[in-house]
Formats: C-alpha cells, sequence, structure tokens
C-alpha cells in the first residue's frame, strides 16, 4: 500500500504520515504511530472519535490496523498538505512545488469551512467531540483547498448537554492553547477552549503571521494581539499594515481578526459559541470590537 514506506508526507510526536495507493487506486495518507509512545491512548482517542463522524470539514478515516505493539491509521488524501504553509506571509506562500496562491478572500472561506467543521463536532454529532488541538498543522487542505479538520489524537468525547468536561492533564499546543486547560482558576474546561485555538488560529490567517514573533522590528509587534488589537480600537488599519493591497482585502483580514479577537478572550464565558463564531463570519453586519483579551 505504501510501496515499503517511501514517501512520508510528515512526521509528528505521534509517528510518520506516508502516502500510500488503496488497490482501487485511490491515494490514501497512512499515519503510523511510534510504537514507544504512550499506552495507545491517543490511536484509541482516534478511532473512536472520527469514527464517528461523517462532514465535508473534518477528515475522513478510510480503516485502521492494530497488529501487535503496530498502529497505523488510513485517511484519504490531501494533495495540497496543511494549512499551516499557505498562511504566514502572504507574499511568500506559494511553496517550492508551484502550489496555488491563496488569496485573503480564500482564507477567509476556509476560516468559514473549519467552523463549519468544528460545529458539527461540537453539536452535529450523537456525542459532542472535543478536538483540544485545532492548529493550522492540523487542517488539511483537499484538491479544492476544501479544509478539513485532521488529528483527533488528543479528542475527548462527551455528552452533548456537558457544559464542562474533567481533564488530568493540559492538551494541545502552546500557543494555541485555552488559558483554563491549565490553569483551572480561569474557568471550566469546554467547548469553549476549542473555540480560543480556533481564535489563535484565525488571528494568523488574518494576520498572515504567526501569532508569537520574535523576528519583526519592533517589540511592541512581538505578540501579534495585543499589537493588533491597538490598531483595531483605534480604526488604524490599513491595508499596508498587513501586507495586503486592497481596501477590500483589508476589510475581510480585519473580520477575521475581530472575530479571532473574540474568541481568545481570557474567560471562556466571554467566548462565543463556535456557532456564533460562524454567524459573525458569514454576517454583512458590522461586529462590535470585543473587549482588550
Amino acid at each position: 500500500m505504501t510501496s515499503s514506506f517511501k514517501e512520508k508526507l510528515g512526521k509528528g510526536g505521534y509517528g510518520s504520515v506516508y502516502k500510500g495507493k488503496l488497490p482501487d487506486g485511490r491515494l490514501v495518507a497512512v499515519k503510523l504511530l511510534n510504537t514507544s509512545k504512550g499506552d495507545g491512548q491517543e490511536f484509541i482517542n482516534e478511532v473512536a472519535s472520527i469514527s464517528r463522524t461523517s462532514h465535508v470539514n473534518v477528515v475522513t478515516l478510510l480503516g485502521f490496523c492494530l497488529e501487535g505493539g503496530k498502529r497505523a491509521l488510513i485517511y484519504e488524501f490531501m494533495p495540497n498538505g496543511s494549512l499551516e504553509k499557505f498562511i504566514y506571509d502572504y507574499e511568500q506562500n506559494i511553496s517550492k512545488d508551484n502550489r496555488q496562491h491563496l488569496t485573503v478572500k480564500d482564507l477567509y472561506q476556509i476560516a468559514i469551512g473549519i467552523a463549519r467543521g468544528l460545529e458539527y463536532l461540537h453539536l452535529g454529532c450523537s456525542t459532542r467531540i472535543l478536538h483540544f488541538d485545532i492548529k493550522p498543522h492540523n487542517i488539511l487542505l483537499d484538491d479544492q483547498f476544501c479544509p478539513k479538520i485532521s488529528d483527533f489524537g488528543l479528542a475527548k468525547l462527551c455528552g452533548r448537554t456537558d457544559s464542562m468536561v474533567s481533564m488530568l492533564e493540559a492538551r494541545g499546543t502552546i500557543g494555541y492553547i485555552a488559558p483554563e486547560v491549565f490553569c483551572r482558576n480561569i474557568g471550566c474546561v469546554s467547548h469553549k477552549s476549542d473555540v480560543y485555538s480556533y481564535g489563535m488560529m484565525i488571528l494568523e490567517m488574518g494576520g498572515g503571521r504567526k501569532n508569537l514573533d520574535v523576528g519583526v522590528h519592533h517589540t511592541s509587534e512581538i505578540y501579534f494581539p495585543q499589537w493588533i488589537y491597538e490598531h483595531i480600537e483605534q480604526g488604524n488599519i490599513e491595508p499596508e499594515l498587513l501586507g495586503l493591497v486592497s481596501k477590500e482585502e483589508t476589510e475581510i483580514a480585519r473580520k477575521m481578526i475581530v472575530v479571532g479577537l473574540w474568541c481568545i478572550q481570557t474567560n471562556p464565558k466571554d467566548r462565543p459559541s463556535i456557532s456564533k463564531v460562524k454567524e459573525m463570519l458569514e454576517s454583512t453586519q458590522p461586529l462590535q470590537i470585543p473587549p482588550k483579551p
């Protein structure tokens, strides 16, 4: 299926992903999990959660293999890889193999697609699925650049009406983890924790840069959410500020940033639900500026 694991698509803490082909000619991505990592809980999480899903914005699990200590997951192949390589620096997001350039309008549509997928995980399944690792690296793009939420290794299943979930240890990726996940004094861990991660991601999509960047010219620009909030508050969002060309592009980026700032409010109660996030993104009405996060 993988031609002896010749073509590696990516690698992470969980293991490696290889390109494969099924007997019927369909291309697949084979995720081979590290045998030395943990007790197999990530494998169980992934199979248990994603096998319950069927949505255009959630990656499709085609099968899995468990043989002795070896664990593998077989997914539909996503030819455009992860969103990560398309959002940092609009000027340089055409990769070496001449992939298509993504405009702010493209990223905006992708942001709406991810929100739809997350809304489905939170509300559309018989059991609510909390992802706990929403970030650009875990958003895959098909041949039409339709986004698919992937990597459910840290996911947690809970009742659809549960307002909070219990958690023994923090899970997620630094820079995207909601504060209540590692500091219980802030609030309860819930579906709003995914909203926070989504907010950090959409800020990067709207700003075309990482939220934490020590390579900027001025120290005030290092933490993007804080820097951009001051400009939003003053009404000072010009195309050149975000490296854009037109006013139309800037308005789209501004909308994504304002939504992102609502999503990363410190108190989970002040964040919108993902359904409200989707509504805000699709609305043609001016959005209210949130309190400083």
